[in-house]
């Protein structure tokens, strides 16, 4: 079976390019446009510092349970591992996007239809692999709604 060279091969997503250009303007809205998951979801992010916060907002597609009604346990954890990989390649000025080794999620609380957050921190980066543990919340910081931890291949 030979390879075939279509268009969207040749014109590959040049990673290193687009994480400098949002570095540079401090914007990783247009890093989040170059994913479909985060737009489909409507994820957003700010940089304070150090500090990225992420933001998925209250959706109705993202719904699960429309009793309570509750967000989709798959979206908070899609939107937990998407803001851990973003937070990787930004702070690692990534040539390439992190695979994912692992991830463990623990859901604390309902997530309500409301804005949600959430928060990285790279507890070890070693050459090959990096651990992430994500804190995910609604109104108050403390009272988080799930909580996560991942690893991922670097190279």
């Amino acid at each position: 079976m030979t390879e075939q060279t279509t268009p969207e091969a040749s014109s590959e997503l040049d990673v290193q390019d687009v994480v400098k250009r949002a570095i540079e303007l401090n914007d990783y809205s247009y890093l989040l446009e170059k994913v479909p998951y985060s737009q489909f979801i409507g994820m957003s992010v700010a940089r304070f510092g150090d500090e990225m916060v992420f933001r998925l907002p209250a959706k109705d597609d993202n719904i699960g349970n429309p009793i309570l009604p509750a967000i989709h346990g798959g979206v908070i954890a899609g939107f937990m591992e998407m803001s851990a990989i973003v937070q990787l390649m930004v702070f690692m000025q990534a040539k390439k996007v992190p695979k994912i080794v692992d991830f463990s999620i623990d859901y604390l609380r309902a997530g309500l239809h409301q804005d949600t957050f959430a928060e990285c921190k790279i507890t070890r980066q070693g050459r090959r692999v990096a651990n992430v543990s994500i804190n995910c919340w609604q109104t108050n910081r403390k009272q988080l709604i799930a909580t996560a931890r991942a690893h991922f291949l670097l190279d």
